[in-house]
C-alpha cells in the first residue's frame, strides 16, 4: 500500500520531470546568438578593413568571443544557481523526516533543472560539467525520496561542481 505522500511525491516528480524535458526540448531549437539578416548580407566593419584571408579569421573570433560570453553568463548563473539550491536544501532539511524528505527531494530536482537551463548555449565543457552535476543532483532527489532518513553522499556532487569551476575557468 502506497503511503499517500508517496504518490503526490511521484507525481511532483513527474511534473518537474515533464518540466525538465520541455524546457529541454524548446531551449535546443534555440540560437544563443540570433543572426540578423542586415549581417548576414553585408560584411562586418572589422571584416570589411581585414586583409580577404582575414576576414574569415575576425568572423570567427567574433563568432568564439560571443560564445565566450555565453559561457562566462552561463558558469555566473550556474554558480549562483548551486548556492541558491543549497540554501533551499539546508532550510527543506530543518524540517525533519518524513516530510522533509519530500521537500529535499524537490529542491534537488528544481535546482538539477536550473542548472540545465542556465547550461544552454555553453561551450561544451561547461555543458558536460553542468550535466554531471545535474545529474548528481538527480541522484540525490532520488535518493531522499527512496528513504526518509537518507543521508546520502555528496562527494560526487563536489567532484562535479569543482570540474565545472575548471571548465569555468579556463572560458
Amino acid at each position: 500500500m502506497k503511503i499517500m505522500g508517496e504518490t503526490s511525491m511521484n507525481r511532483a516528480r513527474l511534473v518537474l520531470s515533464g518540466l525538465a524535458v520541455a524546457a529541454a526540448i524548446a531551449m535546443s531549437g534555440c540560437d544563443p546568438q540570433p543572426k540578423s539578416e542586415s549581417t548576414a548580407t553585408s560584411p562586418s566593419p572589422v571584416a570589411s578593413s581585414a586583409a580577404p584571408t582575414g576576414g574569415a579569421a575576425a568572423t570567427t573570433a567574433t563568432s568564439a568571443a560571443a560564445n565566450d560570453a555565453v559561457t562566462v553568463k552561463a558558469c555566473a548563473d550556474i554558480k549562483k544557481d548551486i548556492k541558491d539550491n543549497a540554501a533551499k536544501i539546508t532550510k527543506a532539511e530543518k524540517i525533519g523526516p518524513p516530510a522533509g524528505h519530500f521537500a529535499v527531494s524537490a529542491q534537488w530536482a528544481a535546482g538539477s533543472v536550473a542548472i540545465l537551463a542556465h547550461a544552454m548555449g555553453a561551450n561544451q565543457a561547461v555543458s558536460a560539467a553542468s550535466e554531471k552535476i545535474q545529474n548528481e543532483m538527480m541522484g540525490l532527489s532520488d535518493a531522499y525520496n527512496k528513504d526518509a532518513d537518507a543521508k546520502p553522499s555528496k562527494k560526487a556532487l563536489e567532484a562535479a561542481i569543482k570540474e565545472l569551476d575548471t571548465a569555468c575557468s579556463a572560458a
